[in-house]
């Protein structure tokens, strides 16, 4: 699949170079895609390469991120670190050492700010049983957050805002789409199928985002710093996710793109997008993350996708100059 500067492979077979092209080779032949143009690679699907391949890629300047049967991240493959600061990781982690807290509540308060914005579009077209909630966000998180110096109460309350946002879910999501329980590993019902699944695309293109800046991708705020995984990219995905994934969960479901009972594979206690659903999920997250606006303090155009981006350099700022770090807000697009 070709959309923008990533390429999607979703079925089964083989990685190769072929002159300056990467041949992708299945079932049903080859098909070459010219390194040009090309940034990432998402393999959804098993895929054999050779590490001849991996050297032409990382030459080439290309990300590949991999994903189970499940649809989960298992790992990435990037070009060898060309943007490292010893000076900033140290002041990266005294800043986790000193100042965690700080930045840490600015992405839950990131959070909550963005699903209000998403939950208030459906309370203007008459979803009016959404008040309790969107003032609950507006007046009473933002007091809890501020006074919170716990950073385990902290990620109690992030859980809570999260929650509530599901719950919420039966006022606009038809009855096919709606679920008791956010269920993680595996996905049990099609909503926390589409969920998950967009999660795991935002968690690696954040991934590939902060590689473009000198931010140590093994520190974070939010998130503990744990083994084998980059939880930097955990929390600054964190405020994007109401923004694109369930954006365009809301779209694809609400105008029949995606069908319970037709782009999903239900096993005994599982439930996963079938290659059509992916397909279409994908393009929808594509369009979403790919979308143009202009931002007001830049004064030129950028999309949600640069936006992460510029979150990281933000980042950067409060850890230098010590210069407020606000991430993204949907309602000032900044």
């Amino acid at each position: 699949m070709n959309i923008s500067h990533t390429r999607y492979i979703t079925s089964i077979g083989s990685l190769k170079r072929k002159d300056n092209s990467i041949v992708f080779k299945n079932q049903k032949g080859n098909t070459y895609l010219p390194v040009e143009g090309i940034r990432e690679l998402f393999c959804l699907n098993e895929v054999s390469l050779n590490s001849k391949f991996l050297d032409f890629i990382s030459k080439a300047g290309i990300t590949i991120h991999f994903f189970n049967y499940f649809g989960y991240y298992s790992g990435t493959f990037y070009p060898k670190k060309q943007l490292i600061s010893g000076r900033l990781t140290v002041q990266q982690a005294r800043a986790y050492l000193e100042r965690r807290m700080i930045t840490a509540r600015a992405i839950v308060g990131g959070i909550a700010i963005n699903i209000h914005e998403i939950l208030y579009h459906y309370y203007k077209h008459d979803k009016k049983q959404l008040k309790n909630y969107l003032d609950w966000l507006k007046k009473d998180v933002p007091r809890l957050i501020e006074k919170e110096n716990n950073i385990k109460r902290l990620l109690w309350i992030e859980g809570l805002i999260w929650q509530n946002f599901y719950a919420s879910f039966k006022e606009f999501l038809p009855a096919s789409f709606l679920f008791n329980k956010r269920v993680k590993r595996p996905p049990d019902n099609p909503l926390n199928a589409l969920i998950s699944f967009g999660n795991s695309i935002l968690y690696a293109k954040t991934i590939s985002q902060i590689y473009q800046t000198h931010l140590n991708q093994s520190i974070s705020f939010l998130h503990e710093p744990g083994e084998g995984r980059f939880s930097l990219s955990l929390d600054l995905s964190e405020v994007f996710k109401p923004i694109i994934v369930f954006r365009a969960i809301f779209n694809l479901v609400n105008n029949k793109k995606l069908q319970a009972d037709k782009h999903f594979n239900r096993k005994l206690n599982y439930c996963l997008l079938n290659d059509a659903g992916r397909r279409i999920f994908i393009s929808e997250f594509e369009d979403r993350i790919n979308k143009v606006f202009l931002h007001p303090k830049l004064r030129r155009k950028t999309t949600f996708l640069n936006a992460i981006k510029l979150d990281g350099y933000k980042l950067i700022k409060y850890l230098v100059e010590d210069k407020e770090f606000k991430p993204f807000s949907l309602k000032e697009m900044i």
